[in-house]
């Protein structure tokens, strides 16, 4: 099974995305990278935290908001569920959600799962450059969402690109620029929509 170690996140102030990487708890898995790079509007994927219930979605969203993370969508309920959308100090778009629409007990800063959805122009083609990569798929929906078995640090999934900038409540809109590198022990390559991965 192909494991995703880390995730990149190039930046041109990467201590202060580095500051809001800790305070969410995920700095062991995510790092910024200095870069000059400029990157706008969309950046074609979102990372997603996915808790147990909605005052964890609370306390995560005020730790983003504390900590230079600004607001997309606030949370709210759903017929899915609870939960919000921020974008961090680096651009990156941060969902946390829970299916869960009741709290069982205190919240805090603890994720079931970091997923990182990758929006593409088309999902089953990329699905199949993952398959030819040795990526094992878990679950799949034809044409419109793909999951992998990435182990149990970073999850991966693909979605369309528009489907995936409108679930975060932005235009789909933006540059190639996706300025993420996905670390794992698959090796050195880019996807048919850019992204990059690296051997960690």
């Amino acid at each position: 099974m192909t494991t995703i170690e880390s995730l990149t996140l190039e930046t041109p102030d990467p201590t202060t995305a580095k500051a809001f990487h800790t305070a969410l708890g995920v700095d062991e898995h995510i790092s910024a990278r200095d870069t000059q790079q400029q990157a706008s509007g969309f950046r074609g994927y979102t990372l997603s935290l996915v808790v147990s219930q909605p005052n964890i979605v609370d306390a995560y969203i005020e730790a983003a908001l504390d900590n230079g993370g600004t607001t997309i969508t606030p949370a709210k309920k759903s017929l899915w569920g609870y939960g919000g959308v921020v974008q961090g100090p680096d651009g990156a778009i941060w969902k946390v959600a829970t299916s869960s629409k009741k709290n069982t007990g205190p919240a805090t800063l603890h994720a079931e799962d970091l997923v990182l959805l990758l929006g593409v122009d088309d999902v089953k083609a990329s699905k199949q450059f993952y398959l030819d990569h040795g990526l094992e798929v878990t679950r799949s929906f034809g044409r419109k969402y793909a999951e992998f078995a990435t182990g149990p640090n970073v999850k991966l999934a693909l979605y369309g690109r528009r489907a995936l900038a409108k679930d975060a409540g932005l235009s789909p809109e933006g540059t190639a620029a996706h300025q993420i590198i996905i670390g794992s022990d698959a090796g050195f390559f880019t996807d048919p929509d850019g992204f990059r991965w690296e051997t960690v």
